[in-house]
């Protein structure tokens, strides 16, 4: 079947009744000359449009944008050309816009020169060729009731055109048509209809209503309408360089606002960039555009860009300056390229403005990959980098969820149907499922595995719940060792978190699994609790804890303070040793005094001292002690202290002990003063 859209056909249904030669209300100032006026000259007054002119204008708008986009096959009604304004003095009941409306219906039916080429290429019945159109009506309605009855008149008048049709090879019957009721009201003036988006009124026809001021509010609506009907989209332009008319050595920037066919935004589109920006009003509706900026041209030649479409565009404000400034730059041969404004980062040159036999086209620029060249890979995210997608698990998932055909009339003991299970198992299995291998880590451990897979079915048995106890139990002993998990640093500093923290997420993650799956059986519960019980530690395990904890704050400080802590420590441990010197010394001077008194006992289990010792303590060193001394001298004292003293030494008077005491005593003889031996 040959389908021509709606807007094959539109019929334009101008009311021409009295009322609209009222005026808008709208000023227009004529006086130009306020500055430069001479004295007793008498300003102009301000003028408006009627509301018949506001009408008129905005349809041949809405024509010029649609010529302007789409110059081939389209319609144009040309009895606007020989209609002269309204008269407010004629009877309104002469010139109903119900005779319009009529009219437009029968222009509807009418068979046009490419539905006849089409039903000439089929050889075949005109009901192979589709018949489709729309009516846009700009009247001024009474009320809500005085639309329904202009709506009631359009369905009545398509069901007798088409039973003349049914029997006539000149006419068609139309199936589907669109009314599109504009009420215009002036400026200042409340509004009597009440807007109304798009309603099937029958199988053949669907009704919408706008209630729009006129001027501006009405070019605007017309505007919006004209791209809804058409597919069209809307860009602006900015950063347009121009000279300025009084200062020909000075410039400034300005914007124009250009529409065109919707699909030169569809790369936008597919890569997620595209921001509208855009207002709303309650008179004029949506209005979106897209900015894109102006580059400084720098090559005449098209050819030098690998473009993917070319669209042409029409500006929305054809009569002012920048807007004629940039047709005429384009149409001398000139090509824009046009960027998307960017944040941060390189600027993308995404289009490009050129003319071609006298008509200006948006060109598409490619600024993504080119469909010439590989796919991408899986593992490259935006712009290439490369990220930790878990590539391998996907695809056991895909596994996992696979769909066969299957009977529809097959249900199971709940009454679901296979396609309903099988939405219902993608969803259990996706309730909590890490994309990426740095944000999880039970999924990167082998011993979560059995308890994984398990969790996220329908039901468990007793021996499910025992393997996933079985589970919990090996985790348990995991930290009681303190293996190392499989914790990624990636975009910390250092080594990352430590043991017990590790632990401490990698629970949360299990037990934020387990809970997304608690509410489908009591068995799913006691895997809960299992875990819950695990994470509560006695307190004499948290105690031992703690002490690990301190201990490993200890090997890192020593670890982080490195040389330093080393030194710093040589030197304590030898103050600690001249202090213990300083004392022992002191004890034995006291030692000393306490003999020399004639009442003083002898000492009981003293360990003697080296002399040496007393005497010779160790020198003061001037820099820092090397642990080689530091070694040495305490090696020499503890050695002091492990041998039997000297027996002279102990009875020696300042030192000085007397040899050979008894030789004179062995054969029993005396030696006296003068050196003779007696018996």
């Amino acid at each position: 079947m040959r389908i021509f859209s709606v807007s094959h056909k539109t019929a334009f249904v101008v009311d021409h009744c009295p009322y609209m030669a009222e005026s808008s209300r709208q000023l227009i100032e004529c006086d130009m000359l306020t500055k430069s006026r001479s004295q007793g000259v008498i300003p102009l007054a301000p003028v408006s449009k009627s509301l018949w002119t506001c009408a008129i204008e905005c349809s041949m708008e809405y024509c010029r944008i649609l010529y302007d986009v789409y110059p081939t096959k389209k319609l144009l009604m040309t009895a606007l050309a020989a209609v002269g304004p309204p008269n407010p003095r004629q009877d309104p009941e002469c010139c109903s816009v119900l005779h319009g409306l009529v009219a437009a219906v029968e222009s509807l039916c009418k068979i046009t020169e490419y539905q006849h080429e089409s039903r000439t290429t089929l050889m075949d019945t005109a009901d192979r060729v589709a018949n489709r159109g729309r009516i846009i009506c700009l009247t001024n309605a009474k009320s809500d009731t005085h639309v329904r009855m202009l709506e009631d008149c359009v369905l009545e008048t398509i069901q007798e055109q088409n039973k003349r049709a049914a029997g006539s090879d000149r006419l068609m019957p139309i199936q589907q048509c669109e009314l599109v009721l504009v009420h215009i009201y002036p400026q200042g003036e409340e509004t009597l209809v009440s807007d109304r988006q798009k309603k099937e009124l029958s199988s053949v026809l669907s009704s919408e209503v706008h209630s729009v001021r006129a001027g501006r509010y009405l070019a605007g609506k017309l505007n919006v309408l004209v791209q809804q009907h058409f597919d069209l989209a809307s860009t602006t332009i900015t950063n347009i360089p121009m000279k300025e008319e009084q200062h020909a050595n000075t410039s400034a920037n300005y914007d124009v606002e250009l529409l065109h066919h919707r699909d030169a935004h569809i790369e936008f589109i597919k890569s997620g960039d595209l921001h509208m920006a855009g207002s709303t009003s309650r008179d004029s509706g949506l209005k979106e555009t897209v900015t894109l900026k102006w580059c400084t041209p720098r090559t005449n030649s098209v050819e030098l860009h690998y473009c993917t479409g070319a669209y042409r565009i029409s500006p929305v404000d054809v009569n002012s300056r920048p807007s004629s400034c940039l047709t005429n730059f384009l149409l001398n041969g000139r090509s824009v390229l046009l960027e998307q404004p960017r944040k941060s980062g390189s600027k993308v040159i995404s289009h490009m403005l050129s003319s071609h036999g006298g008509e200006i086209f948006l060109h598409v620029l490619n600024s993504t990959r080119s469909t010439l060249e590989d796919p991408p890979s899986i593992s490259e995210g935006c712009g290439g980098r490369v990220t930790d997608y878990r590539i391998t698990d996907f695809g056991e998932f895909m596994r996992e969820n696979r769909l066969t055909p299957f009977p529809e009339s097959m249900v199971d003991a709940a009454c679901r149907t296979p396609v309903e299970r099988a939405k219902f198992q993608l969803e259990r299995h996706t309730r909590y499922w890490p994309m990426i291998i740095s944000q999880t880590t039970i999924f990167n451990m082998q011993a979560v595995v059995p308890l994984a897979n398990l969790i996220v079915k329908d039901t468990l048995t007793d021996e499910d719940v025992l393997t996933c106890q079985k589970t919990v139990y090996n985790l348990v002993d995991m930290e009681r060792k303190s293996d190392p998990l499989p914790i990624s640093t990636a975009g910390s500093r250092g080594k990352g978190p430590k043991r017990d923290e590790q632990y401490r997420i990698m629970w949360n993650e299990l037990e934020t699994l387990v809970k997304a799956h608690v509410g489908t059986s009591e068995r799913h519960q006691r895997v809960l609790d299992c875990i819950s019980a695990c994470r509560s530690k006695p307190p004499e395990e948290e105690e031992r804890k703690k002490r690990g904890r301190k201990r490993e704050d200890k090997e890192d400080k020593t670890e982080k303070n490195g040389k330093d802590t080393e030194e710093k420590g040589w030197t304590t441990d030898s103050e600690r040793l001249k202090g213990v010197m300083e004392r022992e010394k002191d004890e034995q001077s006291e030692c000393e005094i306490i003999k020399d008194s004639p009442d003083s006992p002898e000492p009981l289990n003293k360990k003697p001292r080296l002399a040496t010792e007393e005497q010779q303590p160790p020198e003061k060193s001037k820099g820092p002690v090397s642990l080689l001394t530091l070694w040495t001298n305490r090696i020499t004292q503890a050695n002091s202290r492990k041998h039997q003293e000297f027996a002279g030494r102990l009875s020696s008077v300042n030192s000085k002990a007397e040899l050979y005491q008894h030789l004179k005593e062995e054969n029993g003889m005396d030696v006296h003063e003068n050196g003779k031996a007696t018996r």
